[in-house]
This record gives C-alpha cells, structure tokens and sequence, in this order.
C-alpha cells in the first residue's frame, strides 16, 4: 500500500476507493466510492488509518510531514467549492470526523463548522446573508470543538443556551434571533477563557490541527475502547480522519438535516425509515437534542405525528433521496445508513454505511435480497452475524398478559426487558455485576454510556428519535430501547422518575417493550420465541453449506429438548457431576465420596445406579439415533464435601458412619488447590468402582432404548496414555458384562477430553488407546495461561485494554497459544489414527471466531450451549464459505 499522507475524493479529484476500508476507513472509503458513482458529496480528503498509529507513536502528536500537507489538502477542496479556508470574504468551513473500517457509530470525536472566527464568521454572514445562520453555526463550533478538543464538559455551554432561552421565554433554540446568538458566542468565548484559562484558539490552520488530532486521540477514548472490546475490534487499526467541506442545514427553512435507512432497521420491511430536521445540523438529530420528524408520510401517519413529513414539505429534494437510496442499496446490496443534508434545497449526501439492523431484520433483509435477486444463497449466509442470533432466542412479552402502561415512547429496538431502574452508567454496572437486571433510564444518552448500556437489559430514554445514539447504539447491542418518552421527568438529585401519577424510585422494576414502545410497572410474563420463517429459511441455507456439526453441552432433559429444537445434532458434552447436585441425592453423593473403601462405597452406589440409569435414559430418550458424549464423573472434590452440620448429619444417615468419623475423612481429602488436585481420572483411577458404575448406568438406560444413541463415554483430565488404557479397561469390562446379561450389544465409543497441555503434546500416544479427542478448551485455557477463570475478571479487561491479549481468552481462543495447543494435538492425533474423532467442548464452542478457527484444523463437530446452537450452525457455514 502506497504511504498517502492525504486522499482527496470529490471534486477533480481521481477515484480512490479501490484503497480499501482498512486503509481509507469505512466512511472515507464510501464517500470516494459515492464521488466515483456521481453522487452529490462535498469534496474532501481521507487522511488514512496508518497515520493514527503514527501520532501514538509520535506521543500524540501529528507527524510533521502531515501538517506540511494539510494545505494542499484544503486546496483541494477550495478549488471545487470556490471558498478559502480562513479567508474574511468567502471562508470556506469544514468538517473533521473519524472513519474505522467498522462502523463504530457515536463512539469516536465530530467537529463540524471548523474555520470560524470573527472574521471569518462576518465573511459568512455577508456571503449568505444570513447573520443568524452564521453566528448559529459558529456558537455551535465553539461548543463542539471546546468539548472535543479543549475537553470542557458540553453540558457548561447547555446550561448557557438554556438560561438564554428561559430569559427570552423560548422553547427551541430555532427561536433566538441573530442578536441572541452573537450575544451567545460572546458568552461562550468568555466561558471557554474561564474553564480553560486560555483564549479560544482563532487561528484556522491551528482549528484544524487540534481537530484531528482530537479524532485520532478519541480512538483510544474509554468509550471506544469499550465498544472495541465488546466488538472484538483490534486496536492495532486505528481511525481514518475525513476533512470534508461543511453543508449547511441550518441555513433557514430550505434546508434540514437527517439520518435515514434504506430499510426498516427494526424489523427488515422494503420502506424508508428516518427522520429529518428542518434549519438544524447534524448532531441535533444524531444526539437526541430536538425531536425530529419523520421522512415519509406514510410513517408520520402511523405514528399519529402532526410534525410535517420532509415527503410533504420538500417534495423535490425527497424525491432525488428516493432514487439515492435506490441507488445506493442496487450498488453495495446491502440497507444503508445515510446522513444527509439540504442546503437552501440542494441535496448533499454526507455518509453511507452498511446499517446496524437487529436480528429480525438481519434476517428478512438477507432473505428478501434474495427473493430480489441482489444477493444469493451464499452471501445471505455471511451477510448475517451469528452473534446477533442471540436476539431471536429469549422470550418476548405475552400479549395475554396484564401490563400497566405508565409511559410510551418510540420503538426504538425490538425486544422486551425487565429489570431495576438505574439512572447512570456507572450503576447499572456495579448492579448488573452483582447479578441483578437492570433497565438504564436517561434523558438521553451519549457515546460515554456505552458501558452502562452493555450492562442493562434494556434502555429508557426522555429524549432523542429513531436514530438517536441510544437507539442505534442499542439495536446494534440487541437491547430494546424505547426513546422519546416526553412524559418522562427524571430528577438525578432526588433519583427519581415520574411517569404521569407514577413516582418511582431507582430500584424498582419497569418492563420495557421495544416493539411498541410502551413501558410498563413491575414485571410483566414473556413467551417463547418460534423459530420459524426467515429463521428457518436461512438455517437451512447454513446447513447446506457447513461442514461442521454442531452439538450441545446438556444433561437434563430439558435442555436436550431446547438444544434438539435449536437443531443440535447430538450431545457432545454431558458433566454428569451436574447431575449429583440433584437435592435428592447429593448426600448419597457425598458418602460416596467420604467412604473409606470399597466395601464402603458398594451400598451406596448400588442406591445411585438406578438414579444415573433414570437420567442418562431420560437423555437418550430426547437424542434418539444421535451421539451422546458422558463425560465421567469430574468435580473438584471440594464442591461435594459436606459444608455445615446439617450437611453432616445427613451424610451420616446415608451411610451409617458417626459425624466424627466423617469429618476426619473430610480432612483427609481437604486440598489446597482442589482444581488441580483429586479429580477427572485421578478420581476414577483411585475409585474406579464409581467410573464402573457410571458406564453401567449408560449401557443399561442406552439398551432400553427403541433407538439406541451412540453413547461416546469420555475419560477427563488424562494426561498419560497410561490412564486412559486403565479407565476404558474399566469401561469394556462393563460394556461387556451388561450386553452379555441383556443377549445384544450396541456400539460405543470411548474417548478422553485434551484439557491438560501435557495430554496435547503426547495426543499421538493417546490417541493409540482413544476413538475421540473432545478438546476441553475451558480448562486446557486455565492449564495452558496459568489463569484461573473465576478469578480473571478483575484483571483480564485491563489486558485486553492494553493489548496482551485481543479478547478475552475465556470468550474466544486464545488461537497462538491454546490454539496452537488443540492444532498440535490433532495433527499428532490423527497421525496415529486417521479416523480419530475430534470436536471441542469447551464454551468457545460457541463463539465465531473459535468455530472459524477449529474449521480451518478439520476438527469434526463443536458444542455449546443449547441456546447458542443456531449461532455455531451459522458460524460453522461462514466458515465453510470462507
């Protein structure tokens, strides 16, 4: 790639899209892609993602070589619109935004308006004349590049434009006049030079500067970091910065400014879907500051609106956005996002981007452009996003259920949520830590929210429209959000929200519905989702083109039932230690486990068999025909040792031995590190009567069986060869004595899980004495980083922030280090044994970016969680499809 200081697009400018987003960042990328095709886009210059790495390795600074080219970029775009930058007469003003090569909306810095002064600001007046609109546009600069550049806080400048309007007795700030505002720049400056102990900078070049070097700065903004995290966005690719020359739509009642989608984002529906604003610029409708109208009539209608749709009050212009649209989604055969404005009735397209869209609609649009014939089979496939999957499989509000309705606002984001009202980021944090559901309430919400918004399971908002930060940010997440609650009044001092006669306090429970935009007091019942429709339409395309199977971690019947429905092809993880905790056996269990021998234990295992027999037939029951992987009993003995004297006591009625006698056994088996200690094989080795009676318990429940399983026994925590032989010789020799007693046999396979690095590098001995590897990737990443799972969360985000690690290893491979681990050992494996069986059960099982990865080593199948199967069937098929 060519070292580019700057790239012009627009204008004369030679087409340069071909650069590419990881270079040009998304939005630059689209805009010089947009001036190529001959839209109506200012002209600009991209400075490239490259140049982000180098001002942090500069210490924040801009490379000198950049500043020495900047004017050359502005003449650029001096010579297409036939303004100069810092000139008195005819200034021409720009824009300075950022661009990763994914959209990461709201989370990085804006500076719109860059270039007045106050000489520049009279040029303006007089070119236009219009005096309001141009102190208009330079109080809103002042406030923009103090709070992005100086780092005031913007909430100083709204409580000056508030007092203002309280003292002219006006609603909107549309309603000051050109002498109001001229007086509000002069207070503005004033505030500047107090917060800031410096005069406001006046110099252009100086203005422009300081705004791209505050773009770069905000890629590693806590914000963004967050959203980087929660994204799995590297932070090795930087920003683009885009200088763009400014379109005014706060120029009087011929122009507007406003965000539209190609396609309903909430539910996929072939209809315009946006708002716009009359004499207002960008950020009024993005921020949620006024509350827009609607593009179209036909959405005003439905809304019951009285707000003038820009269909009915711009004809014209709506018409050339229409064809635009139309364009635009025939060329990158995807929903847009567009920001646009009209200046003086002139349309001026200023981004487009692949739009944040929820499940539902996700769905519907790949499955229409289908029917549409602008995209096929294939590409609906890799268009979707498993992990937005997770939306469409948790329940949604029962219609026949009783609510009350306190409050409605817009349906910003479908889906229902109830939860604790909370009123700041920071707490919905702290409770949503601790366990409990919380709903984030805001008058509106900005790009510093974005942690409270993850943590919440739904967002409230008293301001802001359909594409307000809160409304994109949460369809993207997959939280309902309802926006635009008017009658809500939110009082931070007192903690309290009032809903018309409702006073609630923080803490109490609202439900959310963001279909429809009502909310409700208390909790209100939900129903299943049904999988049907586009849904199943595009799971059977994933199916057709995958490679992988998928089956499910489960052992209850339950979730056997939920996992087949989500199309699980089989259990690959069954952790029959869940099945001891059982209320009415866990003592049983425990003396076991406090038995002294043999002869000791004979009693109570002949007490557990039928129970073991009745749960694994209740699963076999479900997975007819399928394979069943039982991993053998595998508990840290500590999470079975009796804890208080009433666990004791009934120990001791099991088993008939003294409380004494049982508390010096539980002595002898304390440990200091029970997670490396007397468990897995370790367990079946010293007690392998407990392993015997497990693998009789699945050969019995298995022959009863109309359609047998093909149960796939697992040996964990091996480490030697030498352990396994001594378990399946346990396992055989009880296969045999129960086909022998029933007069028929069944096959069977008998396998261990990797979770030991040392198991993986000796796979190739294993694998002699082993049908499968099941790679346990949970543990073999504890084993592999020395780091305890439980115990990460504390540390294992600021690593991630500082780059150690890219995710969270937990979350999704750690694929140089344990990947490499599970790539050794399946080569090793399968060198020994070609038809070696290899899956992996571990939580990664169920993340993309570990299925894609496991797909490219030939593994078999992977497993998960039931309710993450449809997410692992669709990222098997995008691994296939490359």
């Amino acid at each position: 790639m060519p070292d580019r200081l700057l790239v012009p697009f627009g204008g004369s400018a030679a087409p340069a899209h071909w650069l590419g987003k990881p270079h040009l960042g998304g939005k630059g990328a689209n805009l010089c892609e947009m001036a190529a095709i001959g839209l109506p886009v200012p002209p600009g210059f991209v400075i490239p993602t490259p140049l982000c790495a180098r001002y942090y390795e500069a210490g924040g600074k801009l490379p000198d070589a950049l500043v020495a080219k900047l004017p050359e970029g502005l003449a650029h775009i001096e010579a297409a619109v036939g303004a100069k930058f810092g000139d008195a007469t005819n200034p021409l003003l720009v824009s300075v935004r950022s661009g990763a090569r994914v959209s990461m909306p709201g989370m990085m810095d804006t500076v719109l308006n860059l270039g007045l002064n106050h000489e520049t600001v009279e040029g303006l007046a007089r070119r236009s004349g219009n005096r309001r609109f141009a102190f208009d546009s330079f109080r809103r600069f002042i406030q923009m590049y103090a709070d992005v550049v100086l780092g005031l806080d913007h909430y100083l400048f709204e409580d000056v434009l508030e007092l203002m309007k309280d003292d002219r007795g006006v609603y909107l700030d549309t309603a000051l006049s050109a002498e109001d505002l001229e007086e509000l720049v002069s207070q503005y400056l004033a505030l500047v030079e107090k917060e800031w102990g410096r005069a406001f900078p006046m110099d252009p070049m100086a203005q422009l500067e300081g705004a791209i070097a505050a773009v770069f700065g905000s890629w590693r903004s806590e914000r963004a970091t967050v959203y980087r995290r929660l994204n799995g966005i590297p932070e090795e690719w930087g920003t683009a910065v885009t200088v763009q020359a400014m379109i005014f739509g706060n120029m009087g009642d011929t122009s507007a400014t406003g965000v539209a989608f190609t396609r309903d984002p909430a539910t996929g529906e072939r209809v315009i879907y946006g708002e716009y604003l009359v004499n207002a610029q960008g950020e009024d409708v993005v921020a949620g500051i006024r509350t827009p109208q609607y593009l179209t009539a036909a959405a005003r209608q439905r809304a019951g609106a009285s707000g003038a749709s820009m269909e009915e009050t711009m004809p014209e212009v709506f018409a050339q956005l229409t064809d635009v649209f139309a364009l635009l989604e025939r060329h990158y055969r995807d929903m847009q996002d567009i920001e646009f404005t009209v200046q003086e009735g002139r349309l001026f397209i200023l981004q487009t981007r692949s739009g944040k869209r929820t499940a539902k609609a996700a769905l519907r649009i790949a499955c229409d452009m289908v029917d549409e014939g602008l995209i096929g089979e294939d590409e609906a496939v890799k268009r979707v996003d498993p992990a937005v999957l997770d939306q469409l499989l948790h329940p949604t509000l029962d219609p026949k259920a009783e609510r009350t309705i306190i409050a409605t606002g817009l349906p910003a984001s479908p889906g229902a949520a109830a939860g604790a009202i909370v009123l700041t980021p920071a707490e919905a944090e702290r409770r949503a830590g601790l366990g409990e559901a919380v709903i984030l309430v805001r008058v509106e919400t900005s790009p510093e929210d974005i942690a409270g918004m993850h943590a919440a399971r739904g967002i409230l908002t008293a301001r802001g429209g359909m594409t307000s930060h809160a409304a994109v940010v949460a369809r993207g997440m997959g939280r309902p959000c309802v926006s635009g609650a008017g009658s809500l009044t939110i009082d931070m001092e007192a903690r309290t929200v009032r809903a018309g006669s409702h006073v609630l306090q923080e803490g109490d429970i609202i439900t959310l519905d963001g279909a429809t935009g009502e909310v409700m007091l208390g909790e209100v019942a939900t129903i299943e989702p049904e999988l049907s429709g586009d849904f199943a339409r595009l799971m059977t395309w994933a199916d057709r083109h995958r490679k992988l199977k998928v089956r499910a971690n489960a052992e209850t019947p339950a979730d056997c039932r939920t996992a087949r429905q989500f199309g699980a092809e089989g259990i690959g993880l069954a952790r029959t230690e869940h099945m001891f905790f059982d209320p009415d056996r866990i003592g049983l269990v425990r003396a076991m486990i406090l038995a002294t021998d043999e002869a000791a234990r004979a009693p109570i295992l002949a007490r557990l068999l039928p129970l073991q027999r009745a749960d694994f037939a209740e699963m076999f029951e479900v997975m007819a025909g399928l394979p069943v992987t039982i991993r053998l009993l595998d508990p840290p003995l500590h999470e079975f040792l009796p804890q208080r004297e009433a666990d004791y006591a009934e120990v001791a009625e099991a088993s008939g031995v003294s409380i004494a006698s049982l508390k010096r056994r539980a002595a002898e088996l304390h440990e200091m590190n029970p997670m490396l200690g007397h468990r897995g094989c370790r367990l079946g080795i010293t007690y392998p009567d407990i392993y015997a009676m497990q693998a009789r318990a699945i050969f019995e429940a298995a022959l009863q069986q109309a359609q047998p399983p093909l149960p796939e026994i697992m040996i964990p925590l091996v480490a030697t060869q030498r352990e396994l032989d001594l378990m399946k010789a346990v396992v055989d020799e009880t296969a045999n004595a129960v086909f022998e007693a029933a007069g028929k046999r069944i096959p069977y396979l008998v396998g261990t899980m990797i979770e030991l690095p040392r198991a993986a590098l000796r796979a190739g001995e294993i694998a002699a004495s082993a049908d499968f590897f099941s790679f346990g990737t949970n543990d073999l990443t504890q084993t592999t980083l020395g780091i305890s799972r439980d115990d990460s969360a504390r540390f294992l985000g600021v690593y991630v922030d500082k780059g150690i690690y890219p995710r969270d290893p937990f979350v999704s491979l750690d694929t140089e280090g344990v990947g490499e681990l599970v790539r050794l050992a399946a080569e090793r494996g399968r060198a020994t044994r070609p038809d070696l069986k290899l899956g992996i059960c571990g939580e990664h099982g169920g993340d993309p970016a570990s299925i894609a990865f496991v797909a490219a080593l030939g593994l078999d199948y992977v497993s998960c969680s039931p309710w993450r199967v449809p997410i692992a069937r669709l990222a098997a098929a995008q691994a296939a499809l490359g």
